[in-house]
C-alpha cells in the first residue's frame, strides 16, 4: 500500500461529478380555453417538443445546467396548452478534460434532470385538466453526438 493510502491522502485524478442540488427554476403553463376541446372533435393533439441545455459557470468547479422543455399540444389551430419547465441543478465537475466537460454538460447532465421536468410538465397537464401525459424517454447520448456533427456557424465576418 502507498504512502498516500495510508495517510488518507489518495488521490484521484479521473472525472468526478457530483450533483448539489436539484430545483425548478422556471415553469410556464397555458391553457386558453381550459380543458375545452374545439366544437365536435375528438382528443387528436398534435405535440410539438423542443428541449435546450445551457450552462453557467458559479466557480470554476460548479456549474449551474439548465434543461429547458417546452410542449405544446394543438387541435387545428387551436392551442390546448403550453408548458415550459426550466430545471436547474447544481453540479461539482473535477478532474475533466474540455471535451469530457463539454459532453457531461450536454449529455449526461440533462439526462440527470430530465426525470424531474418529466414529472413536472406531466403533473401541470394534469392539474390542467388534460390527460395524463408522459414525455418520451430521451437519448441524450445520441442528441449530444448528432449536435457535435452538425455543422458549426462561422462566427467570424
Amino acid at each position: 500500500m502507498s504512502e498516500a493510502r495510508a495517510a488518507g491522502t489518495e488521490t484521484n485524478t479521473g472525472p468526478q461529478v457530483s450533483l448539489q442540488t436539484v430545483y425548478l427554476k422556471d415553469c410556464s403553463y397555458e391553457s386558453p380555453n381550459g380543458p375545452r376541446l374545439p366544437t365536435n372533435q375528438t382528443w387528436e393533439p398534435k405535440f410539438q417538443l423542443n428541449m435546450n441545455t445551457s450552462a453557467e459557470e458559479l466557480s470554476p468547479e460548479t456549474r449551474e445546467i439548465l434543461l429547458t422543455i417546452t410542449v405544446e399540444a394543438k387541435q387545428g389551430d387551436a392551442t390546448l396548452y403550453l408548458v415550459e419547465v426550466k430545471q436547474a441543478g447544481v453540479f461539482i465537475i473535477t478532474g475533466t478534460s474540455t471535451e469530457d466537460l463539454k459532453r457531461l454538460i450536454g449529455s449526461f447532465c440533462p439526462s440527470v434532470l430530465f426525470p424531474y421536468a418529466r414529472e413536472v410538465i406531466s403533473d401541470l397537464i394534469v392539474k390542467g385538466g388534460f390527460p395524463n401525459f408522459l414525455l418520451p424517454l430521451v437519448n441524450f447520448d445520441a442528441l449530444f453526438a448528432q449536435a457535435q456533427q452538425a455543422p458549426q456557424p462561422n462566427l467570424v465576418n
